[in-house]
């Protein structure tokens, strides 16, 4: 009765407000509560309704008004046109991995884990221990805190060649999340009209990148061994790049997983080119049914900058990685690195150094494997029964997501659309290629919300591509 009284009162004061003038003050609740015959509880959970609606407001110790109604005009911003100029080059596109979907779709799009395959307690415990230390108040270095160079530093050393130098924490600069850290050695190696060599298809956020700096891209084509050596071989010869941007381990959108031996044989002409590999190792604790090894354990040459991140296998929230680099492109780095972000959150470097220091760390990290492994054949299964048509040609050994090629001539942006409509969010691969794709792909993430639905989400995507005819 007290949710019908309440209603009731709610309607008759809507009325009365109608007809009055803003600033009026409302009859007392006990002059309302005796009016309605009803409790001064219900009165005032009608007259909070009515705040929420935005028709009164509460004056404590006064008592409560039609609240004014403020006048609207729309912002003139038309003197920006005139200040701002010329658009300085393309405006980069929104990446549909990073598009924030609500909870009732099917989401295969995003390249995070979720949130259940997160160390979640030793997240929390990290994050409390590191806001009641002394790292609250303080300026962390500008390279980073010296216990997390060495864990990242030692991490790398552990396997590294026998024959080759260990890197130190003096060849480690602490970053705010890979992305910084890609514009910056974009810059520090090739800079504004110089050129890089890159995998393709390959990361969409390295392809920005490097735009963003100004830095040309020449596309190498990559196989499910790696990068076609011939290619890489005569692309440095004939552009006179001077690195070559990759992703070794388990690539992204790809999967592909170089074997030790093509490894050795990139570096080996990275070496004769006297040029730069960057190894981007984002997928490194994401191994399956393989281990990450990076190139960078097997080079004290100074010709492999390796990029590390742990954003995305401890926490969205804490962004935080490191570049291993030596030599003066290490110093040319930290000036870059600095005048971008001075430096990196104290708190958040001392709470990803508390989670990957505890010993339950490498247990998550095993129980992980287990369950990216169970949902990559989950969604593998459901692909083969419900899009046939969709051919994933390499079954990957680690990361997060599935390459799969469709037949050529799929509209993409319309399967997105007609996707989307049946509650499936998809990411179209044509992002993913630095120059003109070679076919019609998807990427799809198998790390996602809900497994469980993997059934579902692909019998629908295989509605909207059997659609197209």
């Amino acid at each position: 009765m007290d949710d019908d009284s309440s209603a009731g009162i709610v309607r008759e004061l809507r009325a009365w407000i109608a007809g009055t003038t803003p600033g009026s003050r409302l009859p007392s609740t006990r002059e309302l509560a005796a009016a309605h015959g009803a409790g001064p509880v219900t009165v005032q959970k009608a007259l909070r309704t009515l705040v929420a609606q935005g028709l009164v407001e509460t004056r404590p110790g006064v008592g409560t008004f039609v609240r004014s109604i403020r006048s609207v005009h729309t912002a003139d911003y038309t003197w920006q046109t005139a200040a701002l100029g010329q658009a300085r080059g393309p405006r980069p596109p929104t990446s549909s991995a990073l598009r924030s979907v609500s909870s009732d779709v099917l989401a295969l799009h995003s390249g995070y884990p979720d949130r259940e395959l997160l160390p979640e307690r030793l997240v929390r415990a990290a994050l409390a221990r590191a806001a009641r230390s002394d790292v609250t108040f303080e300026r962390a270095p500008s390279a980073g805190l010296p216990q997390l160079r060495s864990w990242f530093a030692a991490e790398l050393a552990a396997q590294a060649s026998p024959q080759v130098a260990a890197p130190t924490a003096r060849d480690v600069l602490i970053l705010p999340g890979s992305q910084i850290g890609l514009g910056s050695v974009f810059r520090s190696i090739a800079g504004p009209a110089g050129v890089l060599l890159i995998e393709s298809p390959t990361y969409w956020g390295a392809i920005r990148a490097a735009a963003q700096v100004g830095t040309s891209l020449v596309p190498i084509t990559t196989g499910p061994d790696g990068p076609d050596l011939v290619a890489l071989d005569r692309a440095f010869s004939e552009t006179g790049a001077r690195g070559f941007y990759a992703q070794p381990t388990f690539a992204n959108p790809t999967g592909v997983h170089w074997s030790t031996s093509h490894a050795r044989a990139v570096l080996d002409i990275v070496r004769d080119h006297g040029a730069f590999l960057i190894e981007d190792d984002w997928a490194h604790d994401f191994g399956i049914t393989a281990d990450a090894v990076p190139v960078a354990a097997h080079d004290d040459g100074g010709h492999v900058v390796y990029l590390r991140s742990l954003t995305k296998s401890v926490s969205p929230a804490i962004r935080v990685a490191a570049v291993v680099a030596r030599g003066p492109l290490l110093e040319r780095l930290h000036a870059e690195v600095q005048a971008q972000s001075m430096y990196v959150s104290g708190v958040l470097q001392a709470a990803a150094l508390d989670v990957v220091t505890q010993p339950a760390w490498r247990a998550h990290l095993r129980g992980l494997r287990q369950q990216l492994r169970a949902r990559r054949d989950l969604l593998l299964d459901a692909l083969a029964t419900h899009v046939p048509a969709a051919e994933v040609n390499l079954i990957p050994a680690g990361g997060l997501n599935l390459w799969a090629r469709l037949p050529d001539g799929t509209d993409l942006p319309r399967l997105a659309r007609d996707a989307e409509q049946r509650g499936v969010i998809i990411a179209t691969g044509d992002e993913w290629f630095p120059s003109e794709p070679t076919g019609r792909h998807l990427r799809l993430n198998f790390a996602g919300p809900d497994p469980s639905a993997f059934a579902a989400a692909a019998a629908a995507l295989g509605d909207a591509l059997a659609a197209q005819g």
